[in-house]
């Protein structure tokens, strides 16, 4: 299955690491031991908009890296307490697991 452009509201589940660009350092992953793949409704705002417009078109089995620059992440505002600075930009690995 492929994860379009024309799928809004399909739920899609991936493995996601994320580094702050600026320091290199990851603030999460849903690789690390106790964490799970995420799951989200796809293309409805639900996540951040880089994520979510940088997941459409992935098909199952797809690993890829999203440069995701402030505005479309956190904003000047960051996300401190994730170690995410004011500004900053996001990298972000995901691998598509499913899509229904």
């Amino acid at each position: 299955q492929i994860l379009s452009p024309g799928s809004e509201g399909c739920t899609a589940t991936v493995h996601a690491t994320g580094v702050v660009k600026e320091t290199g350092k990851k603030f999460w992953s849903t690789k690390d031991p106790g964490q799970q793949p995420f799951s989200y409704q796809a293309g409805v705002g639900g996540v951040i908009t880089g994520w979510d417009q940088g997941c459409l078109g992935m098909e199952i089995g797809e690993v890829r890296m999203l440069l995701i620059p402030a505005d479309e992440g956190y904003g000047k505002a960051g996300f401190p307490a994730w170690g995410i600075p004011p500004g900053g930009t996001l990298e972000f690995t995901l691998e598509c697991l499913q899509v229904k």
